[in-house]
């Protein structure tokens, strides 16, 4: 028999660690350059109309550029994206603009950077945001999709990378 944990903090995070998730980069751009960060809370919502959502922590330096801009991109990585995915979630503290000459990139619809050779990308504005503890959820409207890049995708899961 398995033992029951009350579902608090440690316990809650510990078990999203089981979780796979895709690796995914969101980015956007407005007056004070490009921002991204790096996000496993993506999910899809409806495809009439197309919509997504990603969730972000209010308290990410990135925040307001997201708020302002109310655009984004979801790149999702390719296994070969994998050198990407810690500096975008601020390992290193390495800077922005440093980030983003890691790769290349290319821009849509919204103007937002999209990662060259990205398993898919959705090009999207944020349409609503609700508050739930310390994130928003963006609902976001996809506007245009990429799916120019690799067929390989990159798993979270048990607090280390998988090539998918």
């Amino acid at each position: 028999m398995n033992d029951n944990h009350v579902a608090d903090k440690t316990t809650y995070r510990e078990a999203m660690s089981r979780l796979g998730a895709a690796v995914n980069i969101i980015t956007t751009t407005g007056p004070n350059g490009d921002f991204g960060f790096t996000a496993s809370a993506v999910c899809s919502v409806t495809d009439d109309p197309p919509t997504l959502l990603v969730c972000m922590n209010r308290s990410s330096k990135s925040y307001s550029a997201f708020q302002a801009a109310r655009i984004l991109c979801v790149n999702v990585l390719a296994h070969e994206h994998q050198e990407l995915s810690d500096p975008f979630a601020g390992v290193g503290d390495v800077p922005m603009a440093e980030r983003f000459a890691r790769a290349k990139w290319i821009r849509l619809a919204t103007g937002a950077p999209v990662l060259v050779n990205a398993a898919a990308a959705f090009d999207c504005t944020i349409d609503q945001i609700l508050e739930v503890g310390t994130h928003s959820v963006f609902f976001c409207g996809v506007k245009t999709i990429d799916l120019s890049g690799a067929n390989s995708g990159l798993i979270y899961h048990g607090r280390a990378y998988h090539k998918v």
